[in-house]
């Protein structure tokens, strides 16, 4: 108890950090998921094959490979400023995204294909298809398995801390550092991850009885 009273500033800090890791990078990936999951089912065959290799090369690298690539290789690329938060975020909500989009097209293939058909018959494109027809019917269905993936998210942010970006695992490192014992350190870190991801679980719920989703 006494690490957590002593160091409560670090602590709020950490749970605050780590919420705001976790609402940046969980936006990024469902905008990117969204887009990535159309061109997934785009009767466009270069974007098709685009999403295809989004979705196999970003599923199969090891998160922690992702931060190394952003941390030592992209900033060569693009630009050497960029702040640890910001590559940080680009990691999670890149990699995010490719689990986002396949949850979203198993929602589009839920949708009657009828639905698709009818809108081309009075002169609908495919992205207005897609935009006015087939997301807002796939969206029922995209809410249970988002959950799991906002739930991971949050718990895959504690990879940050090992790249100086201040969320609730780094407060782990900086008091480890300090000599407290690390059991009641991970206790308290852990209780964090815990009211997090118990409050995603919970909204999440919320919106499925909301929107009537069939259980």
């Amino acid at each position: 108890m006494n690490v957590l009273l002593d160091h409560l500033p670090e602590f709020r800090e950490g749970f605050i950090g780590t919420i705001l890791l976790t609402l940046a990078s969980g936006a990024l990936a469902m905008v990117l998921g969204v887009i990535i999951a159309g061109f997934r089912v785009s009767p466009v065959p270069p974007l098709r094959y685009l999403g295809t290799a989004w979705v196999t090369l970003f599923r199969n690298t090891p998160l922690t490979l992702f931060f190394l690539i952003f941390w030592f290789v992209v900033p060569v690329i693009l630009t050497p400023g960029l702040s640890p938060w910001v590559k940080a975020l680009m990691a999670l909500g890149i990699y995010t995204s490719s689990f986002v989009c396949e949850a979203v097209r198993s929602g589009f293939n839920t949708v009657p294909l009828g639905q698709a058909e009818a809108a081309r018959s009075i002169g609908m494109t495919f992205f207005q298809t897609l935009r006015l027809i087939i997301l807002p019917q796939a969206t029922r269905t995209v809410i249970p398995p988002l959950s799991s993936i906002f739930i991971a998210l949050t718990k895959n942010s504690a990879i940050a801390g090992a790249f100086s970006v201040s969320e609730l695992f780094g407060v782990q490192k900086f008091l480890s550092d300090q000599g407290f014992q690390i059991a009641w350190i991970f206790v308290w870190v852990a209780l964090g991850y815990l009211v997090i991801t118990f409050t995603i679980s919970g909204l999440f719920r919320l919106l499925e009885r909301r929107m009537g989703v069939a259980r």
